[in-house]
């Protein structure tokens, strides 16, 4: 039989399941399987074992959803998930855990690094560097009991000034299934395939920051796009605290690592911003130091630029109701809800509003319909109207957080540098549901995948789920 079941995988993909698997399952559990073309009769004869045929259909039917559950669940393919924002569609999520709750497994990691987990189908990737920052490795661990699979040697760079929150191998690698993309500290992108061979690497940027790497790269429509706001190595000033123009986008081939583009900024200073891509992939979203700008995922060509005062901006933007919300660096820090539709120069035409208060500094932000969340310096959790940028609360959080929320399955995830996760439901007032602590540090974002948590902490990697 050549029919094909196709469902919609939340990933992007599409299934395919065939349907003669269902009738083979279903003819091995007694169940006669009528014909569109049978006769009469023929539709009317049953097994005469009626209770076979019951248990025979509902036990296939069951385990046939119970498949199609699997593979349509999602995949965690790049930092903050699918969108770039946080958001999930997975269900049946833990609400509550601890060190020893609900931990389906902890693999202890090799090396050090920030990056957070991405997951696809049975494959979790991580990153991590040895060696005081000079041997960069990619690993592969098994999804259902935690083993590694495989760990490869990508590169091996030279280690330089490194803030503490900071690691050499901090940015989130990406897949789209066929390989993994990662990038280390010196700038140097690797892509390896699922086997943990390298496929190519590309060093046409020499990254220098006094801050380490933090950005991460993102994938459009073939391409490995990553973006590179640095300062100078000769004169650390410059581009830190004095605008320069060397930082750029950079646009790679995803097959063989060939440069497609290099984005410019014009003027700008240090950034460690993730871009994301908003209406219908039409729109690269980037954020420098000092800038907010957009671009033509396609060619690279800038379409429009904000000024945002600052430098070593961290939080990603995120994209609703129309508008690009984003967080300022140090000096001035500021929210801003930004319109698109704008050419050249918008940053008085097209700012929708600004807030001082309650501005995100490491953590990104969160979009969540009417809402918008961020959590401060002094780790306050602000809930902001996201149509107008007037705060609806605030409260303050124990701990310190740098990893960024996660919103799954009607509730947020925060995760602190302490290790504590706070449940919360979205909403008009502060409502804490739970909170989970594994008492081990925690700088990197989570991952959410196969209706489970992924946390990387300093030594480990959790996989929690009921």
């Amino acid at each position: 039989m050549t029919d094909i079941l196709r469902m919609g995988d939340k990933s992007g993909r599409h299934s395919r399941l065939p349907l003669g698997w269902l009738i083979f399952s279903l003819r091995h559990a007694g169940v006669t399987i009528i014909s569109e073309h049978a006769s009469p009769l023929t539709e009317f004869r049953q097994d005469t074992n009626h209770m076979k045929t019951f248990f025979g259909i509902s036990l296939c039917f069951m385990f046939f959803i119970t498949t199609c559950d699997s593979v349509q669940a999602e995949n965690w393919t790049r930092f903050r998930g699918p969108s770039g924002q946080g958001i999930s569609n997975e269900t049946k999520l833990p609400v509550t855990w601890s060190a020893t709750e609900n931990i389906k497994w902890k693999t202890d990691l090799p090396g050090k690094g920030w990056s957070s987990p991405i997951v696809f189908e049975d494959h979790v990737f991580i990153t991590a560097s040895t060696e005081e920052g000079v041997s960069c490795q990619v690993i592969c661990i098994n999804r259902k009991d935690g083993s590694i699979a495989w760990k490869t040697e990508v590169h091996r760079q030279k280690p330089g000034p490194m803030r503490k929150q900071n690691s050499y191998a901090t940015p989130t690698p990406v897949t789209d299934g066929k390989h993994i993309y990662s990038v280390f500290y010196d700038g140097t992108i690797i892509a390896v395939d699922f086997s943990g061979s390298i496929v190519w690497k590309n060093s046409e940027v020499e990254f220098f920051s006094l801050h380490g790497l933090g950005a991460s790269p993102i994938l459009a429509n073939g391409q490995v796009i990553m973006p590179f706001d640095g300062s100078s190595r000769e004169d650390t000033q410059i581009g830190w605290k004095v605008p320069w123009e060397k930082a750029v986008i950079l646009s790679l081939d995803a097959e063989d690592g060939s440069v497609r583009w290099k984005g410019e900024r014009g003027k700008s200073r240090v950034g460690h911003v993730t871009p994301i891509l908003v209406n219908n992939d039409s729109q690269l979203i980037s954020a420098g130091g000092d800038r907010v700008q957009g671009f033509h995922p396609s060619t690279g060509k800038r379409i429009w630029s904000v000024y945002s005062q600052g430098e070593g901006v961290t939080p990603s933007p995120v994209f609703g109701n129309g508008l690009i919300y984003t967080s300022s660096g140090f000096e001035a820090p500021t929210l801003r809800a930004i319109r698109l539709g704008g050419k050249g120069d918008v940053t008085k035409s097209h700012i929708a509003w600004e807030q001082k208060s309650g501005v995100a500094a490491l953590s990104s932000l969160l979009f969540i319909k009417p809402y918008l969340y961020s959590i401060s310096r002094d780790n306050i959790l602000h809930c902001l109207e996201a149509s107008s940028g007037n705060i609806v609360w605030r409260q303050r959080l124990s701990g310190t957080y740098s990893a960024s929320p996660v919103y799954a399955e009607g509730r947020i995830y925060l995760l602190s540098a302490e290790g504590v996760t706070l449940v919360l439901r979205p909403g008009s007032k502060y409502e804490e549901i739970a909170s989970n602590d594994i008492s081990d540090t925690c700088y990197a974002s989570m991952a959410v995948s196969q209706g489970n948590f992924y946390i990387r902490s300093a030594q480990s990697l959790f996989c929690i789920g009921n």
